[in-house]
């Protein structure tokens, strides 16, 4: 039996190093084994202390898919719950391998060094989706673009938390057919957290999905669970909103993944507080990691942590980037001359060598979210090397 459809992850995501130039025009090549051309465009700065940025080919000046910057929503600390900013300042092209950036700062200083992570959806080509309905179980009215293949939906909508009371929700169609493991949304209209909801945001029993729990990417807390985000699983069709945050009468865009064997996971790990750390066992070798604490209603605050494959290419993966601030880089090796977030990307999974805090409490719960390099085994059953 074939142990994946995806046997190139590198068509559907990639994580691509660039150094800017300040200049218009500056294109940015992949390098992975396939081209992409990308739906979803999320950059950072390495070098140096700039918020990061998310673009998608959802949010766009009308007319033809890209004349003009795409739209800007910023992550971090320093302008992450701020409103969509429709100004120059995105990439002015997507080609079929490549981003083409304008010479904004934040995305092309010049001489500075950036990562950018790239989610191939539909080529910018949406389905529309009218409202219908009044109250309970009412549809909002929304877009969706989708990579059936690799689990992607990029959806924006209007919220409805007007037509309905707490313990209730509306429909969100998704597009991805099978039932997504997490859902990211931001108002882009307004002031609202970057929220995160699904299978590795909630600390219930049933682990399905969040149960009126969410976290936020934009900070350090834990999961909360004090609103009405929404009390249904989602399915195949729909993800179901509450009638707070995640639904205000505004507009949203909204990223929904599902995970598809041998290419992408989402789920949790119990850290052991041992320098020899859990094992998460993904069925692939990971291009991309991001690790959450989850702990408690109100605990433990600890940040977001990103690793990829092209900023660590060998083990241990110690260059980590944090969602929830603007700060730079970090090899890991700036606290007392010591290692304190490593992991190690394996063949077909990933372990934890540190025991600290961020990333390997005990007892604590931690989620994971992950996309492959490669395959562990691919559908001809080729297996792939460790790095």
């Amino acid at each position: 039996m074939a142990y994946t459809d995806i046997d190139d992850p590198s068509a559907h995501f990639q994580a691509t190093l660039y150094t800017g130039n300040g200049a218009n025009g500056h294109v940015i090549t992949h390098t992975g084994n396939s081209d992409l051309q990308a739906d979803m465009v999320w950059i950072k700065m390495r070098s140096a202390a700039y918020n990061q940025v998310v673009y998608d080919t959802s949010r766009r000046p009308s007319g033809t898919p890209f004349s003009g910057s795409l739209y800007m929503l910023a992550l971090g600390n320093n302008y992450g719950t701020g409103a969509e900013n429709t100004g120059a300042y995105g990439p002015t092209a997507i080609g079929s391998d490549s981003v083409t950036m304008n010479s904004y700062d934040t995305i092309n200083k010049n001489s500075e060094t950036f990562v950018s992570w790239n989610w191939k959806a539909n080529g910018g080509t949406t389905t529309s989706v009218s409202a219908s309905g009044t109250g309970e179980d009412s549809i909002n009215a929304s877009t969706h673009q989708v990579n059936t293949t690799a689990g992607f939906s990029i959806i924006t909508y209007t919220g409805r938390d007007d037509q309905i009371s707490n313990g209730q929700e509306t429909k969100l169609t998704h597009g991805l057919g099978v039932k997504p493991d997490m859902f990211i949304c931001k108002r882009r209209d307004g002031t609202s957290n970057w929220y995160v909801l699904g299978a590795n945001a909630t600390e219930t029993a049933s682990f399905g999905w969040s149960y009126n729990e969410y976290l936020a990417l934009n900070n350090t807390g834990a999961v909360v669970g004090v609103y009405y985000t929404g009390n249904k699983a989602a399915d195949s069709n729909y993800i179901y909103l509450g009638n707070q945050l995640v639904n205000t009468a505004d507009e949203w865009i909204g990223y929904a993944f599902t995970s598809k064997q041998g290419y992408s996971k989402f789920g949790r790990y119990t850290g052991n507080g041992n320098a020899d750390g859990p094992f998460v066992y993904l069925g692939f070798k990971p291009a991309f990691v991001m690790l959450k604490i989850i702990d408690t209603h109100g605990g433990t605050s600890e940040p977001w942590i990103i690793y990829d494959n092209k900023r660590s290419p060998f083990n241990e993966a110690d260059k980590k980037l944090s969602i929830d601030n603007d700060a730079a880089e970090n090899g890991n090796s700036a606290v007392g001359g010591a290692d304190y977030n490593d992991i190690d990307m394996l063949s077909n999974g990933f372990k934890i060598k540190t025991n600290n805090g961020a990333t390997n409490t005990s007892g604590k719960l931690y989620s994971y979210t992950a996309f492959a390099e490669n395959p562990f085994v691919t559908s001809t059953g080729i297996p792939t090397t460790a790095r």
